[in-house]
């Protein structure tokens, strides 16, 4: 197997996972649904989760990267069906409203920006530079809740699996930017498995006794 063909192998398979880690925000909605109330979940993960896509989305097609452009379609419409979930079962409906236009604002200035720029390599560079900047504070969402699983020296709260998928998805992507030889996909993935690497650790410093609570469907 020859370096393209690896690039193309582990773009498929980066793709496959990544969706499968998008999946796993259903688990939320139907416990959403289930309990018809948000109620201590956040909406905010999700959209921002729709910003960093949408970024993300717009990124592939400057780039003309296919693997990028599938997986980031996808997760759109994925992060879009459970923002409409959490506002529809949500009692604080004007704190979304209030996120949505926030990060909409954010999206067409970048998006008006991109396309007006008269430099397009400028204007990739600027993308790329956005793009990285909202993958990081995605990935530093559960920095608050790591410090509670220090401070108590329990990880029950922690999803397991998720971060585990995490992890997997951030290697296979930081790989795929190392072979695209691209800075700005290859630093937030970088991030994001130290971070993934970090939570995992904590498993065997706090090991827990009841493993039922490590499969948890609550990731935010």
């Amino acid at each position: 197997m020859d370096s393209e063909d690896f690039k193309n192998f582990l773009g498929i398979t980066a793709s496959i996972c990544a969706i499968l880690q998008f999946l796993t925000g259903i688990l939320v909605c139907q416990k959403v649904i289930q309990n018809k109330s948000t109620g201590d979940n956040s909406s905010f993960p999700f959209v921002s989760g729709c910003l960093s896509t949408a970024l993300w989305l717009r990124y592939g097609f400057l780039i003309e990267d296919k693997s990028i452009i599938f997986v980031n379609a996808v997760g759109s419409l994925l992060f879009i069906a459970y923002v409409v979930v959490f506002y529809l079962y949500s009692i604080k409906t004007e704190y979304i409203i209030r996120q949505i236009i926030t990060c909409g604002l954010i999206l067409l200035a970048t998006l008006l920006y991109v396309k007006n720029a008269s430099n397009l390599e400028e204007a990739q560079n600027h993308l790329g530079l956005i793009c990285t900047g909202v993958t990081i504070l995605f990935f530093a969402a559960p920095l608050s809740s790591l410090m509670h699983v220090i401070r108590v020296k329990n990880t029950e709260s922690l999803p397991y699996p998720i971060i585990l998928a995490s992890f997997v998805v951030c290697i296979q992507w930081l790989l795929y930017g190392y072979l695209l030889e691209d800075m700005f996909i290859q630093i937030p993935n970088f991030l994001g498995a130290l971070l993934s690497g970090f939570q995992l650790g904590l498993f065997y410093v706090y090991p827990t006794n009841n493993k039922s609570k490590l499969y948890s469907s609550d990731i935010i």
